[in-house]
């Protein structure tokens, strides 16, 4: 979320951002090493987002199941949600990225998918997890030659389904259900298999596993990078830095996921270790967590954050890398006392809506 925070700041503040990787094959072009990081470096938020969203799932389910809610009452919750982030991306995110009314981003994704797992769910974790990894791995084979692309009904669900784009405006997406929903699947099964380490204890003891996963995924990123063949949606040229590490977000290759999953199994690891070596008091670590227990509201609050000045005094991108960074700080610390203050604002009213947000 704070590297996040940092990509959407740069939006706005830094006339040196390059996006849009694998958008329509596009391979955007960096100024120098310090542009390229300051982006790739969060690459590691919507899939981490996505991943913890399935696994949050799966956890959360399982709770409610031993408090003794009923399947159906579960599953009109998950469709609750996916709705009501759908509805937050189109009246609130669209309107501030000012791309369309109709915008698929991230948002509307998660919520289409937690839709979508309200019966998803109820298949075997192993069935889930092949159809995961089979949609991860494979999502570029996809064929949606047999929907009609010409209407607009057509092409909003090519968007939907696999292929963003941004050619037809106002009908917008970057973050279509396939490969997506492979990824959150993945998270979901990750899910099952914490609910099935009995205490803390075991927790920690496992923590080596979850860095093997890290290192492996990441391992398997280079290997896929160097054949340059299967796994690559943008196909590197020269054995460069920028131009081998340059992996199509949109839609997501196989490399990108194998990427940020890996990273984000490490800083998983990371966070079980300050936890077990009683760190968390921390006030970094406690003001991190803020963070984590307010994604929703932390999303929805930054982007209008880090936009205002620079749109109404009508200075957009017309600021230096260092300022970017000077700013998104600023805004860090801002975000934290917005955050703790709503933090405090859902437990007066744990039953309100605000339990979705």
């Amino acid at each position: 979320m704070i590297l996040m925070a940092l990509d959407h700041a740069a939006i706005y503040w830094n006339p040196g951002r390059a996006a849009s990787e694998g958008l329509n094959g596009y391979r955007p072009k960096y100024s120098s090493l310090a542009q390229f990081f300051t982006r790739y470096v969060t690459h590691y938020c919507a899939p981490t987002f996505i991943f913890l969203a399935g696994t949050a799932l799966a956890l959360s389910t399982e709770r409610r199941l031993m408090k003794g809610c009923s399947q159906k009452e579960i599953s009109l919750r998950m469709i609750k949600r996916g709705i009501i982030l759908i509805i937050l991306e189109f009246i609130l995110i669209a309107p501030v990225f000012r791309i369309g009314f109709f915008y698929f981003g991230v948002l509307a994704c998660i919520g289409t998918c937690f839709i979508i797992f309200s019966i998803l769910r109820f298949l075997p974790t192993k069935a889930i997890f092949v159809m995961s990894v089979l949609m991860v791995a494979f999502h570029p084979y996809l064929d949606l030659s047999w929907i009609p692309s010409t209407p607009d009904w057509g092409y909003i669900l090519h968007l939907i389904i696999h292929e963003p784009s941004f050619r037809r405006k106002p009908w917008v997406g970057l973050y279509p259900i396939i490969p997506w929903l492979g990824v959150m699947g993945l998270g979901w099964c990750f899910g099952k298999i914490l609910l099935n380490i009995k205490d803390v204890k075991e927790l920690y003891s496992n923590g080596k596993y979850i860095a093997l996963t890290g290192i492996g995924l990441i391992l398997a990123f280079f290997y896929i990078r160097f054949l340059n063949e299967f796994g690559n949606i943008l196909h590197w040229k020269k054995l460069e830095i920028i131009d081998f590490m340059l992996v199509a977000k949109y839609p997501p290759s196989l490399a990108f996921i194998l990427w940020t999953l890996g990273g984000m199994m490490l800083m998983l690891y990371a966070g079980l270790k300050i936890e077990e070596k009683g760190l968390t008091s921390n006030w970094l670590v406690q003001a991190i967590l803020t963070f984590g227990e307010t994604p929703l509201f932390f999303y929805c609050v930054h982007i209008p954050l880090y936009s205002y000045i620079p749109v109404y005094t009508r200075t957009v991108r017309k600021y230096s890398l260092e300022i970017t960074y000077a700013v998104w700080l600023i805004g860090l610390v801002v975000l934290y006392f917005l955050c703790k203050a709503y933090k405090k604002l859902k437990k007066i009213y744990p039953k309100s809506i605000l339990q979705y947000i």
